[in-house]
């Protein structure tokens, strides 16, 4: 009973904020300044972090060159073959770390600025989504470190001739690091993508099912095209994106049942 009285309410107030925001209507001006705040507030996070990452260079850079270092002959170490590579790499590593760490403000930056011109239903599943974007990719990234690098370098150290030195270029390795970790970041999205696109309407959850052997062979695809020529890594980009595919579905499913009871 109480629910039922309670009920009328919150759809008063619901169609109160979204006659809100449909009447909101702000110039073009208005909006361009807007975006230039939010723009000019990510840029001051990454150049404020950028101060103690390129101070950490160093440290970072041998984090993330640890897994290859494991593998290396013994008294292996990389090299820079570039003039200039021992002062633009750390350099281009701080930029790319400042923006790696500054990505939670980043997105909730972008936020802040669509957040007007969303109705408040779309706002109650926009923060979740939000939220979960920022995790998966880390969580992406973390399975790339910790899981995936180590047996690829493992791979490559084995086959390795004998009679080759094996040492890697400082720049052309911080290229790959960066590279894989956004190919297996933006992979662990896939069950947000998935979402978004049953609640904007263009697919559902029924029909991606259907769709499933053609996902399948989608991830192997792509998962040739975004990883080194190793059959390792290659399964390991495209399992998880099928594996994650199938976790999209079951929250769709979650988000249309919510939606309809609503």
């Amino acid at each position: 009973m109480a629910d039922e009285a309670t009920n009328p309410e919150a759809e008063k107030s619901a169609v109160d904020h979204d006659r809100g925001v449909d009447n909101d209507e702000q110039p073009f001006l208005s909006h361009l300044l807007e975006l230039r705040s939010r723009v000019l507030k990510s840029l001051l996070i990454i150049g404020l972090l950028f101060i103690p990452t390129f101070y950490f260079n160093t440290l970072i850079f041998e984090f993330i060159a640890s897994p290859l270092l494991a593998h290396l002959p013994n008294g292996g170490t990389m090299i820079a073959t570039d003039v200039a590579s021992p002062f633009l790499t750390p350099f281009k590593l701080a930029i790319l770390a400042a923006i790696f760490f500054a990505m939670p403000v980043i997105l909730h930056q972008a936020w802040s600025f669509i957040a007007p011109g969303l109705y408040l239903r779309e706002k109650h599943f926009a923060i979740p989504l939000l939220i979960s974007s920022i995790a998966l990719f880390y969580l992406g990234t973390a399975f790339a470190y910790y899981l995936v690098f180590p047996l690829v370098f493992g791979f490559f150290a084995s086959v390795n001739m004998e009679f080759v030195t094996w040492m890697t270029d400082i720049s052309p390795y911080l290229d790959f690091i960066v590279k894989m970790f956004l190919a297996f970041g933006l992979a662990f999205e896939i069950p947000i993508a998935t979402v978004l696109l049953v609640m904007a309407g263009f697919a559902s959850p029924e029909s991606m099912a259907n769709k499933r052997a053609y996902v399948l062979v989608g991830c192997f695809f792509l998962g040739m095209l975004l990883t080194p020529p190793d059959v390792i890594s290659q399964i390991l980009l495209a399992v998880p994106m099928w594996v994650l595919f199938e976790l999209g579905i079951v929250l769709s499913r979650f988000a249309t049942r919510g939606r309809e009871e609503s």
